[in-house]
Order: structure tokens, then C-alpha cells, then sequence
């Protein structure tokens, strides 16, 4: 049965899940007095891999499966009357990654997608949006026992697209979940991948990169359930900021049930600034209920460039714009190299590139 989904008011900005977002600056995703459809963005950029399938149900069919206290989530499942599911075989090993990309229309927009990995599956699947949009967003993934999924989710909007969106994984018994967020456009994106586990012997790794520039606001907010033993977490984000108002926001919450012994944890953010003018705010969040864990911490910084490593590159008759480039490429080296993909690996690096350029980096 589906979890039921509860009217919350429109936020005002002195709710604490809401003070670091410019709510005037999200098109009316999370106000409940602007009318907002909801429509099918999603499609296959490619064939399928045999024993995949992507279909359009009815949401009725497949109601919510958690409870979410996000009110864009919960306007998401009041509004869209159909839903887009992703189907992973039992057993399927797609040797390919899956490739989703995203259509929006002209106007302000809600999208359900429900992501079903089946029993001892293995799959990558790579969701890219590009373009302009004004989206809404809720993506439910499901992992049977023993999958294994690899979820690659690309923000490479304009610069004037909107993005609220949560990304809900709900692990079973020995499946692995690796999530890749990736926000280098848009003039708000706020993301919130969340976890649960349902069974011993999951994983969850959490992966995020993140650019800012001019104006940009970028907002990763990450909570991670642990409510049964013998459950394991990492999670690793990485920013740079760079020209006047860039603005990014990372809150990881962990919460370690009473009951949930042998739970080990461990969350990082790392932040670069770049230039004056950028501002990185990081909360790192650890709520513990029971003392027979394997291990739970955290981690946060935020610095400026390093001139030392840039000196070194420039004494060796590397140009200073070249080095600063390389600096940056190594900065987000880390997370980029487990993409295990050598084209969106140089996409995304292309794209920071780019992203650089205009600010004069």
C-alpha cells in the first residue's frame, strides 16, 4: 500500500528546510496558488537493453511507496495523473548504460518517475536535462533484493531553468545503490536524494558534483535513513563557486535509528571558492539513537584556491589560465573518474570548462 500524501502549506522561507532557498526564484513550483501540470518530460536517448522497459502507467497504479515531507514532492503526487517506470529485470545485467533524457515544455511542470531494479539485477542508468525548463521533479527508486544500480543524474540546464526535484531510494536486503548528482546549470536547482534501507546488507554511496557561477544557486540537501542493522552509507559531495552571488547550499542529514546496530556511516563536503562574492554553505547533520555501530562521521570544508599547487604548475612553464583548469579538473577528479565512462566524464569536465571561461578562470 502507498504511503499517503499530506497538503502542506506554501513555505515562507523561515521554515528551516527552507531558509537558504529563494523561494521568488522557483517559478511557483512550491506555492500552492499557481496552477502547475503535470506532464511526461521523460524518454529513452537510446534502445533499451534487452529485459528493460520504460512505460507510461497511471500514477494510480503505482502510488508513493514512502512518505516525503517535501511540499514539491507532495504537489508532484496530487498533480501528475501519470507516472513514467523504468522496469529492470530479475537478473538482468544491462552491459550498457541506460540513457534518459528529459523534454520539458514551455511552462512550469511536475514529473513522477518510478525506477524498479528487480532481484540480483545490475544496471547504470543516466538521466540527462539539458535545455530550459521550469521542473518539478520526483524520481522513486526501488532496489529488490541483491540489485544493483548506478543512478547518473545530469544537470546541465541553461542558465535560466529551474529544478526542484527529490531522488528517493528505497534499498532491500544486500543491494547496492551509487548515486551520481550532477548540478552545473540552471539559475536554482535544489536536489534532495534521499535513502531508506529495508533489509541487512545494503549500501548506499552518495556522489555529488557541483558548479556555481554568477547568480546560480545550487542546492544539494541529503538525508540518509538508517533504520535497520547491518546498513552501510557514504556520502561524498564536492563544489566550486566562482563570480558574484554564486550561491551553494549542502545540508547532509544522517539519522541512525535506535535498533539499527552495525549501521556504518561517514559523510564529506568539500567546497572551493573560487573568486570574492561566492558564498558555500555546508551543514553536516548526525542524529544517533543506538551505540553498537561500526562507525558514523562527517566532514566539512570550504577554502579558497590554493595558490601553492597553481605556483607549482606555472613554475614548470604551464600557463596560469591552463593551470587553474587543471587544478579544478583534479579538485573533481575523485568523483568524476567512478563515472567508469570516458564521453560523460569529458562531457562534464567540457562543461566545467565552459562554465570557467565566463567568469575568467
Amino acid at each position: 500500500m502507498g504511503a499517503l500524501t499530506t497538503n502542506y502549506l506554501t513555505p515562507t522561507g523561515r521554515e528551516e528546510a527552507w531558509r537558504f532557498t529563494p523561494l521568488k526564484r522557483l517559478a511557483g513550483l512550491h506555492d500552492s496558488s499557481v496552477n502547475v501540470a503535470g506532464h511526461i518530460s521523460i524518454s529513452s536517448k537510446t534502445e533499451l537493453p534487452q529485459g528493460v522497459s520504460l512505460k507510461v502507467s497511471s500514477s494510480a497504479d503505482f502510488p508513493a511507496s514512502y512518505t516525503s515531507n517535501d511540499v514539491v514532492t507532495n504537489r508532484i503526487r496530487q498533480t501528475a495523473k501519470q507516472v513514467s517506470v523504468l522496469t529492470i529485470a530479475d537478473d538482468c545485467e544491462a552491459s550498457e548504460s541506460i540513457y534518459l533524457s528529459r523534454t520539458c515544455s514551455t511552462e512550469p511542470e511536475f514529473s513522477r518517475v518510478v525506477i524498479q531494479a528487480g532481484v540480483n539485477s545490475k544496471s547504470t542508468v543516466v538521466v540527462e536535462n539539458t535545455g530550459t525548463g521550469q521542473l518539478g521533479e520526483e524520481i522513486e527508486i526501488n532496489l529488490a533484493p541483491g540489485a544493483r544500480l548506478d543512478l547518473i543524474s545530469l544537470q546541465e540546464w541553461d542558465k535560466s531553468a529551474v529544478h526542484i526535484a527529490q531522488h528517493h531510494a528505497i534499498l532491500s536486503k544486500d543491494s547496492q545503490f551509487t548515486s551520481y548528482v550532477v548540478s552545473v546549470g540552471g539559475s536554482v536547482v535544489r536536489i534532495s536524494p534521499t535513502v531508506e534501507f529495508t533489509g541487512p546488507g545494503a549500501f548506499a554511496d552518495l556522489y555529488g558534483v557541483y558548479f556555481a557561477t554568477d547568480g546560480q544557486h545550487l542546492e544539494h540537501r541529503i538525508h540518509v535513513d538508517h533504520n535497520v542493522a547491518n546498513a552501510k552509507s557514504r556520502v561524498t559531495y564536492k563544489g566550486a563557486l566562482a563570480g558574484k552571488q554564486a550561491h551553494t547550499v549542502w545540508i547532509g542529514d544522517v539519522y541512525i535509528h535506535k535498533g539499527a546496530d552495525g549501521t556504518d556511516t561517514y559523510e564529506l563536503n568539500r567546497n572551493l571558492l573560487l573568486t570574492d562574492g561566492a558564498r558555500a554553505d555546508s551543514v553536516p547533520n548526525l542524529e544517533i539513537e543506538t551505540s553498537e555501530i561500526v562507525g558514523a562521521g562527517h566532514a566539512s570544508t570550504t577554502g579558497r584556491f590554493d595558490d601553492e599547487q597553481l605556483f607549482y604548475l606555472q613554475s614548470r612553464g604551464i600557463p596560469a589560465e591552463v593551470a587553474r583548469r587543471l587544478v579544478i579538473r583534479g579538485f573533481f577528479a575523485e568523483i568524476v573518474n567512478k563515472f567508469k565512462n570516458a564521453d560523460l566524464e569529458e562531457q562534464l569536465m567540457a562543461r566545467i570548462d565552459e562554465e570557467l571561461s565566463k567568469v575568467g578562470q
